[in-house]
């Protein structure tokens, strides 16, 4: 085949009574809309490297995006594939909720790759944020081929699944005020014992993203361990350029005083480099850590929080699921309080509650989302435990209109106008100011009539839509 310096010309043959259609992949940029030869129609995103070459075979990393946002995830890891080397593809996954069907788009995708491009056997690896960080951890599972996943913010969607004798490599990447934290340190202790190459990197703060060298750090592993199962020839040079980096970072961390950090960097490290290194001056290093004063009192006040956190996440999911059954509206103040206690310990000096508390709101956030999709989904919803979780969502994130709009739209359509007035100046006293949105929200229509709505609107906003009849 001939070889261009910007742009690849390849021939696909769409089936034996197809005629061959020329399709021409640019090197560098991210193609959308290549069709996946099946009876859906589905479309899927592709990155080439910019030193792409057709006679060489390449790794492939394919990225996940359950709401269809695939070219804003797969461009999250350009940066990555450019400096590692890597083929990066995206199914558009429009059906957020089927495992079935993405999986089997998935299967399809990656078969199309695979015979349009010279791609690596035994190097395909899947990746993905939050909800497409975990449909990524179910990849290796279902799918034959796929040798390892990335999840950012998440932790393995079912722990069940995972088969002792068809062990993948999996990449945790998560931020300490992650809620999903704790989850991830549990499943990285059952994958060590199952044998799973695994290591989780983390991150400051509780972002779904985290910056760029995290993600080339994540295909560098899966390069590393490539070179330790001899699946591509060793580069020396390559490998010792990593391990200084990851020496530089735990020196870092060291100086910084983030000894638990530091310790969890080391065990990492060790995963990784066992197989090209001798790493007894490392794992003496991490022998005198774990004995200094202040790192074992620190492992203490995490622990501690740990504890504590678990016990608080059982309350939540307690009360929120009898409060959902119970319709108990009259609960809501007592939700208002524990977001109080939630801030306190986000403010508070304690580092590790600080954490903490940043979890704990992530937590009962997700839960109640969770909660939501799962009313909304039945043949018939319960309105009233919907309108509760409505309300609930305005408590805990308070500066979010969206569920004021929710709450409001949903009371004035059942003419509880009282409920929807309270919410509307709830929202307009913390900023809202959308006129367009809400008078076009759904349901309201008897609503925007009433003259305590117009007086609302002309207080907040100066003016209303209809006239106020002051008679």
């Amino acid at each position: 085949m001939k070889k261009l310096h910007y742009t690849i010309i390849l021939f696909i043959f769409l089936g034996p009574l197809a005629i061959g259609q020329k399709l021409v992949l640019k090197k560098g940029e991210i193609i959308e809309g290549l069709a996946v030869n099946d009876s859906t129609k589905s479309t899927f995103s592709l990155y080439l490297p910019t030193n792409f070459r057709t006679d060489t075979e390449w790794p492939l990393l394919m990225v996940f995006d359950v709401e269809g946002k695939e070219k804003q995830a797969i461009s999250m890891f350009v940066p990555a594939a450019e400096k590692e080397g890597y083929i990066l593809a995206a199914p558009k996954m429009v059906d957020s909720l089927s495992l079935t069907n993405n999986m089997l788009l998935t299967g399809k995708t990656m078969e199309e790759v695979v015979n349009m491009l010279p791609i690596k056997q035994g190097r395909v690896y899947a990746a993905g944020s939050s909800a497409g960080g975990r449909f990524a951890t179910l990849v290796p599972i279902f799918i034959k081929g796929v040798k390892g996943a990335i999840s950012i913010g998440a932790s393995l969607a079912n722990r069940e699944l995972l088969n002792i004798k068809s062990p993948f490599h999996f990449i945790g990447m998560v931020g300490k005020d992650n809620y999903e934290y704790t989850s991830m340190l549990t499943d990285t202790k059952l994958l060590d014992k199952m044998k799973f190459p695994n290591q989780m990197l983390l991150f400051d703060g509780g972002n779904d993203w985290p910056s760029f060298d995290y993600l080339e750090k994540g295909l560098q592993l899966f390069t590393l361990d490539a070179m330790g199962r001899k699946l591509i020839p060793k580069d020396s040079a390559y490998v010792e350029k990593a391990y200084q980096e990851d020496l530089a970072k735990l020196n870092q961390l060291k100086n910084i005083g983030d000894l638990l950090w530091a310790e969890q960097y080391m065990t990492e490290m060790m995963s990784i480099y066992g197989a090209h290194k001798n790493l007894d001056s490392l794992r003496l290093v991490q022998k005198e850590l774990r004995k200094d004063k202040q790192f074992r009192s620190m492992k203490r006040n995490e622990n501690s929080a740990f504890l504590k956190e678990s016990m608080l996440k059982e309350d939540y999911q307690y009360y929120m699921e009898e409060d959902i059954y119970t319709h108990n509206f009259n609960n809501l103040g007592w939700w208002n309080h524990q977001r109080g206690e939630i801030k306190k310990f986000m403010t508070g000096t304690d580092p590790f509650e600080k954490e903490m508390g940043h979890r704990l709101l992530g937590f009962v956030n997700a839960l109640a989302e969770d909660y939501i999709d799962l009313v909304r989904s039945d043949e018939v919803v319960d309105e009233d435990a919907l309108a509760f979780l409505y309300m609930l969502k305005t408590i805990l994130e308070p500066e979010n209109f969206e569920y004021y709009l929710k709450t409001i739209s949903l009371s004035a359509k059942n003419e509880d106008f009282g409920t929807s007035l309270f919410y509307l100046e709830e929202a307009f006293k913390k900023g809202f100011k959308d006129r367009e949105k809400l008078y076009t929200l759904e349901g309201t229509a008897l609503f925007r009539i009433t003259p305590e709505f117009n007086e609302l609107v002309s207080k907040y906003l100066k003016d209303a839509l209809y006239e106020i009849d002051e008679n």
